[in-house]
């Protein structure tokens, strides 16, 4: 099994690299549409279903896969042995902060539903504040795996 898991890590990093790349796009742009849709659709005859389908598909069809790839790929280096050292702290503070990002994508997940049911309490500006939320959770990730602190 360690041959294996050998063999296929480079394989495995890279899908690593590319799904995450692809999550973190979708929430960089999601709460972006969010603060549209509270700001605009609302003035556009039609729009709001445009934004709910624009949404839907976000989450479904790009998210949600990455999400599960990203986490996937990531356990599976984290099982190869001599990867990670569970006495160096920056694999800990690189699963809090993944596991942050993922509350983030399910907090997004809700806010939809919000908006579904009609049920939205959030203003534009209160949406671009939450839109930082990723990029904070990105550059603590990065520093964690690049300068292993």
């Amino acid at each position: 099994m360690t041959d294996l898991l050998f063999t296929i890590y480079p394989w495995v990093k890279s899908l690593h690299i590319m799904a995450v790349i692809s999550w973190m796009a979708g929430l960089f742009y999601l709460p972006r549409l969010y603060v549209y849709h509270v700001e605009k659709a609302q003035k556009v005859e039609g729009a709001e279903t445009i934004f709910f389908e624009m949404e839907e598909k976000l989450l479904r069809v790009i998210m949600r896969p990455a999400m599960y790839v990203a986490w996937l790929c990531g356990l599976i280096m984290v099982f190869t042995p001599g990867i990670v050292g569970w006495d160096w702290s920056w694999p800990w503070i690189k699963g809090a902060a993944v596991i942050g990002m993922t509350w983030f994508h399910h907090w997004l997940m809700a806010r939809r539903r919000d908006f579904l049911e009609g049920r939205n309490k959030l203003t534009g500006r209160q949406f671009r504040i939450m839109n930082e939320v990723p990029t904070v959770l990105m550059v603590i990730i990065v520093l964690a795996v690049v300068v292993k602190f």
